[in-house]
């Protein structure tokens, strides 16, 4: 029995791409307003399943196929297994046709030349080594419900997708992304998109992937607009995707080739990956100053400087940005730890987490709001500016006067009290109803936040815009999301202690 025999015509719908013909299927949206139905088509490939001969390979375009393809369930995933490191829904989908999209839209159908609807391209978070485009948080149904077509995106993890190896293409991952930004080039009219109006956002890795393409000269006639939450940048040397490359290969008894990772099963290479990065109270402050030892790196080829260097010449000046964190994004991190870290003197616990002397009396000062909350707070406030908002605005000063706008999101989950990292993801897609909310965000969050935030970004996707005003200049307006929400100058002041000549 089949997935269409619970199925009424009615509730079917087909669609042509260019390798073939594919069937998805319509559903409700939520909020009781603009479109009523959402039509998805889960696990389209792009691209050949990447095992035997084209598992280190870059990705080779999917081949045509006859009749009609079921859309009707999400494809299988790269990520393996519960790998523990996700606050979002992300389940892992066994199989090897790893390479898919997944296309959420109101109107299934080519519209006339330049009438087709603007277009959001989601790529998942993760750390580049984990995450999944088959949550339910990244459904695009109250996307569609606003007159926005909506793609998720998958691509290769951890070694797979980004680990150096001597006679192997770089940066495997992102090429998958390039990819299947091509495919949206080429099918999203079939859908009722229009390819001439694509945004590409992302959260976490994600908003460090679409910040990536945003600074790589061979991706920018593939969108027009980015969105950037909680970005984590790679940017990975060179010489150290080598080093942990060849230090995977010892570790498994092989060549650093092709030939040598291949002898290995996948599973195999996972759990050198896994030992490999694994994090210790040694290894944070190499994380805070390197970054993830996977991730885009600088290549030469794809990536010949960093995103930041890109950035500040000029690269992506023409596209609209929109950036932004959360105010607490790892202070999780510190939670279980917080009655042992009340005996650790601060100016010790400061010192580990990279903080300099001299800035420590300033930074401290400016983040009044949570000195008094003990020492797991601060440390908390303390990673999230060093990993993640402090580059936030050093991308914003890298772009200069190109079109930029940045937010803050600042409301306390109703379970944690701070705003953690991943919590402002149900609110961009407007899914407060769905599953695992609570968890993370507690009972009955702020639908009229949802609808704000939700609604900046489908402001931004169809028009370039998301309703407040530029940032511009050292001190510009920042948009704060919390209850009630307001336009701020100067909102990220408390991050600037850590700024120092080089940002």
């Amino acid at each position: 029995m089949t997935d269409t025999d619970f199925e009424t015509t009615a509730d079917l719908v087909e669609v042509t791409t260019t390798a073939g013909r594919v069937r998805g299927r319509w559903r409700p949206t939520t909020g009781g307003r603009g479109n009523p139905r959402s039509a998805a088509f889960l696990g389209i490939p792009f691209a050949e399943a990447p095992v035997g001969e084209l598992r280190f390979q870059a990705p080779v375009p999917k081949a045509p196929w006859e009749g009609v393809r079921d859309a009707l369930e999400f494809a299988a995933t790269a990520q393996r297994g519960d790998p523990g490191v996700t606050l979002i829904p992300e389940p892992s989908v066994e199989g090897e046709s790893t390479l898919n999209v997944n296309v959420f839209t109101p109107s299934p159908a080519r519209p006339e030349q330049g009438t087709g609807l603007p277009v959001l391209v989601w790529i998942h978070g993760g750390g580049y080594f984990a995450g999944s485009p088959a949550s339910v948080w990244y459904d695009g149904r109250n996307f569609n419900r606003d007159d926005v077509v909506t793609v998720s995106i998958s691509y290769r993890l951890g070694f797979d997708g980004f680990g150096w190896i001597e006679d192997a293409p770089s940066n495997r991952g992102v090429r998958d992304w390039l990819l299947a930004l091509e495919w949206v080039q080429q099918n999203i009219a079939a859908f009722g998109g229009d390819p001439s109006r694509v945004t590409i956002a992302g959260q976490s890795a994600g908003g460090g992937a679409v910040l990536t393409l945003l600074g790589m000269e061979k991706a920018q006639h593939l969108f027009h607009g980015v969105y950037s939450i909680s970005g984590a940048l790679a940017d990975v040397a060179a010489t150290r995707a080598e080093t942990f490359g060849r230090g995977l290969a010892t570790a498994g008894g092989v060549e650093p080739t092709v030939a040598g990772f291949s002898s290995l099963s996948e599973e195999r290479i996972l759990e050198l990956q896994k030992k490999a990065t694994q994090l210790g109270p040694s290894s944070v402050g190499t994380m805070i100053e390197e970054g993830l030892p996977l991730g885009p790196r600088i290549d030469g080829d794809l990536l010949p400087r960093s995103t930041r260097e890109a950035l500040a010449a000029g690269v992506g000046a023409d596209k609209p940005l929109v950036l932004g964190a959360t105010d607490d994004e790892f202070t999780m991190v510190f939670s279980d730890a917080a009655k042992k870290l009340r005996w650790v003197p601060r100016s010790l616990l400061l010192g580990k987490l990279g903080l300099p002397k001299a800035a420590r009396r300033a930074y401290l000062a400016a983040n009044a709001d949570v000195t008094g909350l003990g020492n797991a707070r601060v440390a908390g406030r303390l990673l999230t500016d060093r990993m993640f908002r402090s580059a936030l605005l050093k991308v914003v000063a890298d772009r200069g006067a190109a079109p930029t706008w940045v937010y803050r999101f600042s409301w306390p989950s109703g379970r944690f009290g701070f705003a953690e990292h991943c919590l402002d993801v149900p609110f961009f897609f407007d899914c407060l109803d769905g599953p695992a909310i609570e968890p993370l965000a507690g009972p009955n969050p702020p639908q009229q936040l949802a609808d704000e935030v939700h609604g900046a970004a489908v402001a931004f996707v169809t028009g370039g815009d998301p309703g407040w005003p530029r940032h511009e200049g050292g001190a510009g307006i920042v948009r704060v999301y919390d209850v009630p929400t307001r336009d701020v100058r100067d909102a990220y002041a408390s991050v600037r202690p850590l700024l120092g000549e080089s940002s």
